[in-house]
């Protein structure tokens, strides 16, 4: 029998997309979550929708520059020895994942899903009725030197980018960098079929009030035990129940805790970001958001100020921030001469992140009336509005947009711990 009502527990990008979503399919739905919007992945984000990251980061191509680009070595990859019970069996499933056919299968999954999410973001803004969250299209990418500049040709000449194209940018394009740095790149490559949102709080804030609007009850509370069955109860940590006929968990970097409550393997873990945001800028509105890949940094301007994000620390998503990591984003910021706030504001956050860099997305084979998506790790924004609109299929009893065979969560095998 088909739920009439629906618990989504997580409520970041993933959660409140999908939470309208089932909304507008004529779904009776709660969304659950702790309340605090800076807990969520999405919050401090560079606001990219990714249509060109359609190669999952598991491949042998990791494996082989992983020591190049720890922390230690001036790279943006850290783990939290503290946390090793964490990372340590999750590291033995992704070099498993990274083995040449499972990476290719995995490319063609993203290149699937990926192909849908800029015009689902373009259907999703409509229907919360903002449509002028969808700021910018376009990405750059740009180097500070001739040698990295030639070394990052080659390396995107050879990668895939499903439905996003790119272009050398000539010196137009890269004039006005001189403007807002202390020197201009010296190459880059401009993407088409990318957009940015204007702000990812903005969006997800336009997606809560068009949910309340509809009539969407949200419960600003933690999810300590989920139960299935014929009807689904959540017990909350601030005590009582809330219940339903059907239940989607995204609750992103936490939703292990709960799989594991359903006796679900789901091996995600906490992959952490570090952002930091000036008001006070001179960044021209006109430039896209810019991968400066020498320096594993992005710089992204939206309606509240200049964002730069970096950084793949694993560990406990619930850890304090590392303050070296804040230190080395302003630090490069000034060495590239770009006007920054002396206090910014700081923020880290945690990317669900599962072995195979694959979302789950789906229906529990062992409790149909579970629905789940989480694990989009750096595709949460570019993910979310196709994700909410296949969730909403999966509601309805509708076949999918596409086959979401690849995204089971069951690919990591049964009932159980891992």
């Amino acid at each position: 029998m088909q739920p009439k009502s629906y618990l989504v527990i997580g409520g970041g990008l993933i959660g409140a997309a999908s939470a309208l979503r089932l909304q507008a399919a004529g779904f009776a739905v709660t969304l659950i979550d702790p309340g605090d919007p800076r807990r969520a992945a999405s919050f401090g984000n560079i606001g990219h929708i990714a249509a060109e990251q359609v190669s999952p980061l598991a491949s042998r191509e990791s494996l082989r520059t992983f020591p190049g680009r720890l922390f230690g070595l001036g790279g943006p990859l850290d783990f939290r020895w503290r946390d090793a019970g964490l990372w340590a069996p999750w590291a033995l499933r992704f070099i498993a994942a990274s083995n040449p056919d499972r990476h290719a299968s995995g490319q063609a999954a993203l290149t699937t899903i990926l192909a849908h999410a800029l015009p689902a973001w373009r259907r999703l803004a409509e229907l919360s009725g903002a449509p002028g969250i969808i700021a910018r299209e376009g990405l750059a990418v740009v180097w500070m030197s001739p040698q990295a500049a030639e070394r990052g040709l080659c390396g995107w000449e050879r990668s895939a980018t499903g439905s996003a194209a790119f272009r050398r940018m000539d010196g137009d394009d890269l004039a006005p960098y001189a403007a807002v740095m202390a020197r201009p790149p010296v190459a880059g490559i401009r993407f088409s079929g990318t957009a940015q949102v204007s702000e990812p709080q903005a969006a997800r804030d336009a997606l809560m009030t068009a949910f309340r609007a509809g009539g969407g009850e949200v419960v600003h509370a933690g999810v300590t035990h989920l139960t299935g069955g014929n009807r689904i109860l959540a017990r909350l940590e601030e005590g009582g129940v809330r219940e339903a006929e059907g239940a989607l968990i995204a609750a992103g970097a936490w939703a292990g805790r709960l799989m594991r409550d359903l006796g679900v393997k789901a091996p995600v873990i906490a992959e952490r970001g570090y952002s930091v945001q000036s008001a006070e800028h001179g960044w021209d509105e006109a430039l896209p958001p810019t991968v400066f890949e020498e320096q594993s940094m992005v710089v992204s301007r939206f309606t509240s100020g200049l964002r730069a994000s970096s950084f793949v620390e694993f560990g406990s998503p619930d850890a304090p921030g590392d303050p070296r990591k804040w230190r080395v984003l302003e630090r490069r910021l000034s060495d590239l001469g770009i006007r920054f706030s002396p206090e910014p504001d700081r923020w880290v956050g945690p990317r669900p992140t599962l072995p195979d860099y694959l979302p789950a997305i789906g229906r529990l084979e062992s409790d149909p009336r579970i629905l789940y998506a989480f694990g989009h790790q750096h595709l949460g924004l570019t993910m979310a509005a196709i994700t909410a609109e296949l969730t909403a299929s999966l509601a309805g009893d509708r076949d999918p947009a596409i086959d979401l065979t690849p995204f089971r969560i069951e690919r990591f095998g049964g009932a159980g711990r891992w």
